[in-house]
């Protein structure tokens, strides 16, 4: 079942792109974090980021994922994790390889479905802390991230989920945000694609990348020359097919909360799952208006956050009724 959001927008930010640019620079919340470098059985290494001061270990763990060229500094993530710390959750963010301000060891780094690295980290927090309660958030390409690994793993340390501005249906958000005023997006994350893609291959100056940056003019363009040939996937297309999430929601048993607005400005109506598809588990809420991880309401001169309440309060429920 879908369910209609409660969130509806205020009328100074009714506009999908005043909620997904202005949500960064009018964000307020500050987190003092510890990074704990994490070896990989490959070789590589990921970074945690864990929200300070670190709590004893009987509070909940929210492993947070953050989206495509994010970090622990994206606004949604500094955000999330001080409302879930007041909450008196212990919040870690798991960066992505290469996404901590590092380039990774390897030409290979993380995808929207790139789930191996995340169920490594999962698995190693639960040998850590077997009596505590874990839940984790993923944003948009992490939120994606997160649907293939539920569907991927049915036994997991996972108590609850919650998946937020996910792009389910990869192929239509790459048409989406190459076309309007979307463009302005493809157009900064290429340019932080390109830039760490370069700083990967000065690792590796052996290997002959045969590919022109300079030529590269897409997100999709990007995928088809670097992201599928380097993780072992034939074209774009074929990533696209076998990573979309909105295929794999059946497969869920977990507790998961989805959140999207239907004037999100990176994709259209494509990744809306139909309502006679959603398991059980699935709790889905969409929203008309919130644009892309945005969904401020409040006074523009001091905005409220509304995934910062709604995501805690659906959590606290879980750990209620668990």
């Amino acid at each position: 079942m879908i369910h209609p959001s409660r969130f509806h927008s205020p009328w100074w930010a009714r506009n999908p792109h005043v909620q997904t640019i202005m949500a960064k620079y009018l964000h307020r919340s500050r987190i003092d974090t510890r990074r704990e470098r994490l070896e990989l059985p490959d070789g590589d290494f990921v970074d945690l980021a864990w929200a300070l001061p670190v709590l004893d270990e009987q509070r909940p763990l929210i492993v947070l994922f953050h989206g495509l060229e994010g970090c622990v500094e994206s606004h949604y993530a500094r955000g999330m994790m001080a409302a879930l710390h007041a909450q008196g959750w212990q919040p870690v963010l798991m960066h992505f390889r290469g996404c901590s301000g590092e380039p990774n060891r390897y030409l290979q780094a993380y995808h929207s479905g790139a789930i191996e690295d995340p169920h490594y980290v999962l698995e190693l927090l639960r040998r850590r802390y077997p009596e505590r309660p874990m839940a984790a958030i993923g944003y948009s390409l992490g939120g994606n991230m997160l649907i293939n690994y539920l569907a991927a793993h049915q036994r997991h340390p996972l108590c609850a989920a919650v998946v937020i501005s996910a792009p389910l249906q990869l192929s239509a958000c790459a048409d989406r945000i190459n076309s309007g005023f979307s463009r302005l997006y493809q157009r900064y994350l290429l340019g932080r694609m390109k830039f760490n893609w370069q700083q990967r291959l000065r690792r590796h100056p052996h290997h002959r990348w045969q590919g022109n940056l300079a030529r590269i003019n897409s997100l999709r363009e990007f995928d088809d020359k670097v992201t599928a040939p380097i993780h072992g996937f034939n074209d774009a297309e074929d990533y696209y097919r076998r990573c979309s999430g909105l295929y794999k929601l059946s497969k869920i048993s977990t507790p998961t909360l989805m959140i999207h607005a239907a004037d999100d400005p990176f994709m259209n109506d494509t990744v809306i799952p139909d309502a006679s598809e959603l398991p059980p588990a699935i709790t889905y809420e969409l929203s008309r208006t919130g644009g892309h991880v945005g969904f401020m309401h409040g006074q523009p001169w001091r905005p409220r956050y509304w995934l910062e309440q709604r995501v805690p309060q659906w959590l606290e429920k879980q750990w209620l009724e668990n």
